[in-house]
C-alpha cells in the first residue's frame, strides 16, 4: 500500500471518530464560528485597545453574553411573576367577550358566524386557564435549553475569536485552493455575516422599541414587552401576532375596545407592514453600504432578507445565522467556479 493511501485512510478514520465525538456540539460550534466571523471588526478594535488577543476575545464574549442573557433573564423573571399573579377571571372575561362578539358580529363579518361558532363550541375555558398558568414551567424548560445552548455558543465563540487566525491559516494550507480563492471565500462570508448580524440586532431593537413605546402608553411594562416583541420578531410571519393578539383580546375583555383596535392596527400597519416589510430591507441596505466598501463583496439586501427568513423557517432561532451563511457560501463558490471557467477558457 502506498504511504499516501495509508495516511488518507487514517485521516478518514480519525475524521469519522471526530464527528462522533463532537456531533452534539456541531451546531453550537458552527454558530460560534459564524458569529466570530460576523464580529471580526469588534474583535480587531478590542485587540488594538487591549493589545492582547486573550482580553480582546474575553471582552467580545462578554458583550455577546450580555446580548444573549440579560434580555432573556429579565424577560423570564418578570413574565414568571406576571403569570403566577394572573387571575382566572381574566380568561372568563376574554371568553365572554369572544362569544358575545361571535353571537352578534358586525354585518360585514356575519358570513363568518357559523364557522366561528363551530370553532369555539369545544373550547373549555378552565383548561385554557390551567394551561396558561402552567406555561411558566414550559417557558422555564425551554429557556433552560436555550441558556445551555447559548452558554456553549459563547464558550466556542471565545475560542473561535482567540484561535480564529490560526485555524484560518491552517485551513488555507490544508485546503487545495489558491490563496486568492481562500481569501475571497473568507472575505465574502465575513462581509455578509457582518451585515446579517448587525441588521438582525437593529431590526429586532427597532420593532421592540416601537411595540414597547405603544404598549407603555396603555399602562403596560414597555421594557418587558418590547424585549418580548424583539425576540418574537425573529419568528417568520406569526412573530408579531404572538405578541399583539393577546393584548387585543385582553383589552376587549375589560371593555377597552378602542385600545384593542389601536394595538391591532398599530402592530399590523406600523410594525409588521412598514417596519418589517419596508424598513427592514432598507436597514440591511444601509448597513451593507456602510460596512462594505468593496462592491464585489456586497450581496443584494433582498437576498439577505429572504435568506434570513428561509433560515428561521428551516432551522429555527439559529437559522437567522445559518441561512445567510449557507446562501453566501453557495454564491461565493459559484463565483469561484465562474472565475476558474473563464481562466480555463482563456
Amino acid at each position: 500500500m502506498k504511504p499516501q493511501y495509508f495516511v488518507a485512510i487514517l485521516f478518514a478514520t480519525s475524521l469519522y471518530w471526530m464527528y462522533l465525538l463532537y456531533a452534539p456540539f456541531l451546531l453550537g460550534i458552527t454558530i460560534a464560528a459564524l458569529l466570530a466571523v460576523s464580529t471580526a471588526n469588534i474583535q480587531n478594535k478590542f485587540e488594538k485597545l487591549f493589545r492582547s488577543k486573550f482580553f480582546a476575545a474575553l471582552s467580545s464574549s462578554f458583550l455577546l453574553a450580555i446580548l444573549f442573557f440579560v434580555p432573556l433573564g429579565y424577560f423570564l423573571a418578570t413574565l414568571s411573576i406576571k403569570l403566577n399573579s394572573l387571575e382566572p377571571e381574566v380568561f372568563t372575561n376574554i371568553e365572554a367577550v369572544i362569544r358575545s362578539f361571535i353571537a352578534t358580529p358586525p354585518e360585514y363579518l356575519a358570513f363568518l358566524k357559523p364557522y366561528a361558532m363551530d370553532a369555539i363550541k369545544d373550547i373549555n375555558i378552565n383548561s385554557i386557564a390551567t394551561n396558561a398558568l402552567s406555561l411558566t414551567g414550559t417557558i422555564g424548560s425551554f429557556s433552560a435549553g436555550y441558556l445551555k445552548n447559548a452558554f456553549l455558543v459563547i464558550v466556542f465563540y471565545f475560542f473561535a475569536q482567540y484561535n480564529g487566525a490560526f485555524v484560518v491559516d491552517l485551513l488555507k494550507r490544508v485546503v487545495q485552493m489558491s490563496v486568492h480563492e481562500t481569501t475571497t471565500l473568507v472575505k465574502e462570508l465575513s462581509s455578509v455575516m457582518s451585515v446579517v448580524f448587525y441588521s438582525i440586532i437593529v431590526n429586532a431593537m427597532l420593532q421592540g422599541i416601537l411595540f414597547g413605546v405603544a404598549i407603555s402608553f396603555m399602562g403596560y411594562n414597555g421594557l418587558l414587552f418590547g424585549i418580548m416583541y424583539g425576540f418574537a420578531s425573529l419568528i417568520p410571519v406569526v412573530g408579531g401576532v404572538l405578541m399583539w393578539l393577546p393584548f387585543m383580546l385582553y383589552e376587549f375583555s375589560i371593555g377597552n375596545e378602542s385600545s384593542a383596535i389601536f394595538i391591532a392596527l398599530y402592530s399590523v400597519v406600523v410594525i409588521s407592514v412598514i417596519a418589517d416589510t419596508f424598513v427592514k430591507p432598507l436597514i440591511i441596505k444601509e448597513i451593507n453600504k456602510r460596512l462594505l466598501e468593496d462592491d464585489d463583496a456586497k450581496m443584494n439586501e433582498l437576498i439577505i432578507f429572504f435568506a434570513i427568513i428561509a433560515g428561521l423557517t428551516t432551522f429555527g432561532f439559529w437559522g437567522m445565522i445559518l441561512g445567510p451563511a449557507i446562501t453566501s457560501f453557495f454564491l461565493t463558490i459559484l463565483k469561484l467556479f465562474e472565475a476558474r471557467t473563464i481562466e480555463c477558457q482563456g
